[in-house]
């Protein structure tokens, strides 16, 4: 699935790009409908909290290998380990701020799934999209143009039409709290916004390889939901099991947690954070029609047209503009004013 010749090519092609957004595209939708499905189907609910750390524990040895095909042998790979991760504590404290982030945020898309269905959960998410935008013109000096805040602002009224008249699921029996859900999304959102333009800056302010930048960002990932796990789920976990409530549905989602983080971090390098996330929103459609299926959604025409808005803001975000792929060098003026005369 993952082809590891084009990871190293440095002259990235429009077809790689639109490969990678749309395999990110579907798997963030069959994963938002099959973590769903995980947490209000099952008898014996899973520790959410050990699902976020394998799926670490995943996309770390997946990084290592992608990293061993890249150096081509073996003592190349642990030079390149030895230098740049364990020779590098200081890079290694640098990448521990998004981690502790990300950590957040995945725990936070469990507490929301729980409480939320996938449809809504996918829409209302969408609002990183704002924040990342934010983000980006505050930490990479990027200006955006005024149709790409328009299509921001478009996509905040979506999400609140969304929110006003909420789709109910017919098909689900167990107890959940909507604002709570609603709670856990605000924050993945900050968490999200924040941590991706982070890592963006981390990736394209040097020459240091994706995957010894994901190694190190999953290695302070591990050592963070390790210590999640203690403090939120440690009792439970010593008397039933760290895999306690594992099924064949629960280690596919962590497998599908595992392959976005990787075409996540792909698309990061090689495109841009925001366009990542407007191409995720297309992921919409996806989950509302898989959860009228799965799960008895019943949709509402305020949430149809919420979730038209989004789609559409995603058009118009997507017109021909300046390339954002590259930081742009600091200007005259600071980011408070450019954000001040957009």
């Amino acid at each position: 699935m993952i082809h590891m010749s084009c990871f190293v090519s440095e002259n990235v092609s429009l077809l790689f790009k639109l490969y990678c957004l749309t395999v990110m595209t579907l798997v963030a939708a069959t994963y938002t409908v099959a973590l769903r499905y995980t947490r209000t189907v099952g008898t014996e609910l899973y520790f959410s909290t050990t699902a976020v750390c394998v799926t670490e524990v995943i996309k770390l040895v997946l990084s290592v290998g992608i990293l061993a095909k890249e150096t081509g042998s073996l003592t190349r790979l642990m030079t390149s380990l030895k230098e740049n991760v364990f020779g590098s504590p200081k890079e290694l404290l640098k990448l521990s701020v998004p981690s502790l982030v990300y950590a957040l945020q995945n725990n936070m898309a469990f507490v929301a799934l729980s409480n939320l269905d996938a449809a809504v959960y996918q829409v209302t998410y969408q609002l990183k999209i704002p924040c990342t935008a934010l983000c980006t013109v505050l930490m990479l000096n990027r200006t955006l143009s005024k149709l790409q805040w328009f299509s921001v602002f478009m996509l905040c009224v979506g999400v609140t039409l969304v929110q006003w008249e909420p789709a109910q699921a017919t098909k689900v029996q167990v107890e959940q709290n909507p604002w709570l859900g609603f709670g856990a999304i605000a924050v993945a959102v900050l968490c999200s916004g924040f941590a991706g333009v982070y890592f963006e800056k981390v990736l394209k302010s040097s020459d240091t390889s994706l995957w010894v930048r994901n190694i190190q960002l999953y290695l302070s990932g591990i050592v963070v939901n390790l210590f999640a796990v203690y403090m939120s789920d440690g009792a439970k976990v010593l008397e039933k099991g760290f895999f306690y409530g594992y099924t064949y549905y629960v280690w596919f989602v962590i497998f599908l947690a595992s392959v976005g983080g990787i075409y996540t971090s792909v698309v990061v390098k090689y495109t841009d954070n925001i366009m990542k996330g407007f191409s995720a929103a297309a992921a919409i459609v996806l989950s509302t029609v898989a959860s009228v299926i799965l799960f008895g959604l019943q949709t509402t025409l305020t949430f149809l047209l919420g979730a038209a808005l989004v789609c559409i803001s995603i058009y118009l975000y997507g017109l021909p503009r300046q390339d954002t792929t590259k930081i742009q060098p600091a200007e005259t003026k600071n980011s408070k004013e450019r954000l001040a005369t957009v």
